[in-house]
């Protein structure tokens, strides 16, 4: 069985049971990350162009936040830098090299955060 398939069987009541279940629920937010305050997480903000066919864009990784809440991250963060990013699977991306005004920022709001990588 793949990862996150659930398999039932019909019961004598015709009730849907469980029977086997990998790792937990198959959506990985449905266990509810807990919104940790910035001081408490430590954040890299790291310049890339593997896989992005030649572009720059500067990942920051290591938070702990809801979808939402990280979203609403990322929208300061790319208004402050004035250009355009994402934010997905709890890490930002914004497009260019804003690795040092991003570390400037993020320690500005309270997260211990630390250039990572050249």
């Amino acid at each position: 069985m793949a990862k996150g398939k659930i398999r039932s069987a019909n019961s004598s009541g015709g009730e849907e049971r469980k029977v086997y279940q990998e790792f937990g629920p198959a959506d990985p937010m449905a266990r509810g990350i807990p919104d940790r305050p910035p001081n408490q997480q430590t954040v890299r903000v790291q310049v890339s162009r593997k896989g992005r066919g030649g572009k720059t864009v500067t990942v920051i990784t290591g938070f702990e936040h809801q979808p939402d809440s990280l979203t609403a991250l990322a929208k300061q963060l790319k208004a402050q830098c004035g250009t355009g990013g994402t934010a997905k699977d709890n890490v930002i991306e914004i497009q260019g090299d804003h690795a040092q005004k991003l570390v400037e920022l993020l320690v500005a709001k309270g997260y211990k955060a630390k250039r990572s990588g050249g």
